[in-house]
């Protein structure tokens, strides 16, 4: 089924890109869709381009980096016939429904909505995570939000900039009681983004993010933004999350790229999605053992507030205070960090337990 949406890698692309390439490469070690489909069997993770030229640049660099993963984990499906978001949302439903994880490269920001309809012949409530510079209210994710999808659970918006953001879509997001991390607060602590994006089921990444000195090649490049390596461990923290089933990666214009800069800093951001993928630690929701639980009494208010910690990644959960409907119990525990539990010893309700007794 999926040769039907999907046209293999070009013989002159494969024989540019990867025949001449050392044997402990990427691109000599991953399985491609050269002659015919690869077997996903032992999958857990393909790429999906969407624009022959904007994925085929951003592959050619990601398969000189290393390969450390297990044989035959990763493979390379490569481009849609059509870059067209109708083609594009029955092959993530193909890979969601095998438990592949999906990577989306695409040029056209508004193809994220795709990723996230994908989802909707699941019909489970489903969390939603954006690393950009701005809300796109009035673009991609417009359709999503007037009126609110009613799959849409939950949603968090990492690397704001605020002097780029109209102040109607920052008391949006408030009033929702969405997670909103600023740019500012999180390049202060990068540690803070990690419970925003392990609280994903899918992570839509705009490389307008970046600083414009590690990605020119977006639609409106910024002197501010993300360097590289933050870039990179947010990818990883997203690739950690046992909850993460699909990413994408958006906004790359070939044509406004330099010395490769940008094709180069993707292909680096989604191998270190791969590392977070091949070092999930089985954590909620995938499993509750080997989580320690903590409670914490608050006696001013005759209250408790339990936390759970794995022993197995030393992260952190809080668990809702609140009876919760059988469709919400996959989200009853919410990602946080130690700082939040720090908060709570000291007797101060931590922001984001109140914003999530406000969604349930």
């Amino acid at each position: 089924m999926l040769q039907n949406w999907l046209k293999p890698l070009s013989t002159s692309f494969c024989k540019n890109a990867v025949d001449t390439l050392p044997a402990w490469s990427f691109g000599k070690n991953a399985l491609l869709h050269r002659n015919e489909m690869p077997d996903l069997k032992k999958v857990r993770a393909a790429i999906i381009g969407v624009g022959d030229k904007e994925a085929n640049l951003i592959r050619e660099q990601l398969y000189r980096c290393a390969f450390p993963f297990p044989k035959g984990s990763v493979a390379d499906l490569g481009n849609l016939r059509k870059a067209d978001a109708a083609l594009l949302i029955p092959v993530l439903y193909e890979m969601l429904s095998g438990k592949v994880l999906p990577i989306v490269i695409a040029g056209k920001d508004d193809l994220a909505r795709a990723q996230f309809l994908a989802y909707q012949e699941a019909k489970a409530l489903v969390n939603m995570a954006v690393v950009d510079e701005n809300f796109r209210a009035d673009g991609a994710y417009a359709p999503l939000f007037k009126p609110r999808h009613p799959q849409l659970f939950h949603f968090g918006l990492v690397g704001l900039q605020v002097h780029q953001t109209p102040s109607e879509s920052i008391d949006f997001l408030t009033k929702s009681h969405f997670d909103l991390v600023r740019l500012g607060k999180s390049r202060a602590n990068i540690e803070e983004t990690e419970p925003v994006l392990r609280d994903a089921d899918l992570l839509s990444f705009h490389l307008s993010a970046l600083k414009q000195c590690e990605a020119p090649g977006v639609t409106n490049p910024s002197p501010s933004g993300y360097f590289a390596e933050e870039a990179c461990q947010l990818c990883r923290y997203a690739g950690m999350s046992d909850k993460l089933t699909s990413f994408g990666l958006y906004g790359f214009r070939p044509e406004a790229d330099r010395d490769n800069l940008t094709a180069q800093t993707s292909a680096q951001m989604l191998w270190y999605l791969l590392e977070g993928l091949f070092n999930r630690k089985g954590d909620y929701p995938a499993s509750t053992n080997g989580l320690t639980e903590y409670v914490v009494d608050f006696r001013k208010l005759n209250y408790q507030l339990t936390f759970w910690k794995s022993a197995k990644s030393g992260r952190w959960w809080m668990q809702v205070p609140v009876a919760t409907k059988r469709k919400h119990e996959r989200h009853r525990l919410v990602p946080c960090s130690y700082q939040d539990y720090q908060s709570a010893c000291r007797e101060e309700l931590p922001e984001r337990l109140i914003q999530a007794l406000e969604r349930f």
